[in-house]
């Protein structure tokens, strides 16, 4: 068997190895640092520090859910102390009834019972903050997709105080 190398091959040849392995083609994956993530602006609106951890705040009937995982490796976060609150059917997110936290579960998730979130300022949202000390503060405003949703969702990736 002949094998035939000119100056032609040899260089298409070597400018696919290069362009393969400055790709990162040949190259194992890695896994990408999960990013902390950043207060939203007006999320602390109405907060009120040591809001009491509570079973459901008011009559229920929406449910705020989500996660808490470590900024990096991404793992779960249990005993996360999340604060809720919103302008619900039942009072308005500056009323002390209208505020409640809940703690995080063993895989980092957490879960809470609340009237309905109706539109102030023209959007239904709710706010949530992590305070608890152990990482940086945190303060959400997730905005439903629809006043008539029953449920909304926010994730935290925190980071080390």
């Amino acid at each position: 068997m002949t094998v035939l190398l000119n100056r032609r091959s040899l260089l298409a040849t070597g400018g696919l190895v290069l362009a393969t392995a400055t790709t990162g083609l040949l190259v194992p994956g890695r896994a990408h640092a999960l990013a902390p993530t950043p207060s939203m602006r007006g999320g602390a609106n109405n907060y009120r520090p040591g809001a009491p951890i509570v079973e459901r705040i008011g009559r229920g009937g929406f449910w705020m859910s989500g996660t808490v995982r470590r900024a990096g490796d991404g793992a779960p976060l249990a005993g996360q102390r999340i604060q809720i609150w919103a302008h619900t059917t039942e009072g308005y997110e500056s009323d002390p009834q209208s505020h409640g936290a809940t703690l995080t579960d063993a895989n980092g998730a957490f879960r809470l019972e609340m009237p309905q979130i109706i539109p102030a300022f023209g959007q239904p949202h709710a706010h949530l903050a992590y305070d608890s000390g152990e990482f940086k503060t945190v303060f959400l405003r997730p905005v439903m997709p629809s006043a008539k949703a029953t449920s909304l969702e926010a994730h935290f990736v925190l980071e080390p105080a």
